[in-house]
């Protein structure tokens, strides 16, 4: 039994007509005739009395009809109740946000989110992407920020923009000599230095500059640390590593700091949430505030290169 079925049948009984009824359902009228017998047949039950015009329900299919209609009339509910939720955005959300790009894209757009939803309540939480999309797949956050594609079959990626990376070195390194940008060729493996694992930042600085990881680490890697811890130890030892641009600071950084050539690598970040979440507008809303507050070369993907972390 299928609610086509059942569609088809309630337009039987208004129309009492097999021709009326397929024309009102915008079908063939041998389709919804081959339907409703194929229902009667699985019922086991004769719904209408063809043996008189115009045609009739049988007493069972009066009974049948009846039912039928109340479960139509329930799921137009259920529909109508759904839309309702797609264009509410008031309420309570958690929110995931990795830590490479919480401390720098946050302070750009919340304040003027929150403003202007003043129903909207946000908790946001900084967390690895594993534990973002563990979360997200228990239903226990509702909304992650973070690096993609994941290809997750139960997680729906909504991408916002794409964040250039940039070279951050010591201030005595021959690689701010190069004149113009640089290539990811023309680094060391051996003076980079990465955040901890965990980190899908470290993933993509690896997949950028080929780095093998099965090489002596002492060089390579910082467990836990942050962006800017790395920028401050590179300002007292030698080597480089690789920054999003959301984290340059022009007074500060300006010195330390290389762009790649085009097309420069970048990463993906987009609004991630589970295939059942059905507030439409607020994603709708939390993208557009995103947007209208971060570099306008973020927006499109034509000049950059997406790096994997994944």
């Amino acid at each position: 039994m299928t609610l086509q079925q059942l569609q088809y049948v309630v337009a039987l009984d208004n129309h009492r007509h097999f021709v009326q009824a397929a024309q009102s359902c915008s079908v063939a009228q041998p389709t919804l005739t081959l339907q409703v017998k194929k229902l009667e047949g699985q019922m086991n039950i004769q719904l209408f009395d063809r043996s008189k015009q115009p045609i009739k329900p049988t007493p069972m299919g009066k009974l049948f009809i009846s039912k039928a209609r109340h479960i139509l009339r329930e799921i137009d509910k259920l529909k109508e109740l759904v839309n309702k939720e797609r264009d509410r955005i008031d309420g309570e959300y958690s929110i995931g946000v990795i830590p490479t790009l919480s401390p720098y894209l946050l302070p750009l757009f919340i304040g003027d989110f929150v403003k202007s939803h003043p129903n909207t309540k946000l908790s946001v939480h900084e967390l690895q992407s594993a534990e973002i999309i563990d979360r997200l797949q228990k239903g226990i956050l509702d909304i992650g920020i973070l690096a993609t594609p994941l290809e997750e079959p139960n997680l729906r990626e909504i991408p916002v923009f794409y964040e250039p990376f940039l070279l951050f070195a010591n201030a005595e390194h021959s690689v701010l000599e190069h004149s113009g940008s640089i290539s990811p060729e023309d680094l060391d493996e051996n003076e980079l230095w990465l955040l901890g694992q965990g980190h899908c930042f470290r993933n993509q600085t690896v997949n950028i500059c080929q780095v093998n990881q099965n090489t002596d680490e002492r060089n390579l890697m910082m467990e836990g640390g942050s962006i800017e811890t790395l920028k401050k130890i590179l300002q007292q030892v030698d080597g480089y590593t690789l920054i999003p641009q959301l984290s340059f600071n022009e007074q500060m950084d300006a010195p330390f700091v290389k762009r790649f050539k085009h097309p420069e690598p970048a990463r993906e970040i987009s609004i991630v949430v589970h295939r059942s979440f059905t507030r439409e507008q607020l994603l709708t809303e939390l993208r557009k505030s995103i947007l209208a507050n971060t570099p306008d070369n973020f927006e499109k993907n034509e000049r950059f290169v997406t790096i994997r972390w994944r």
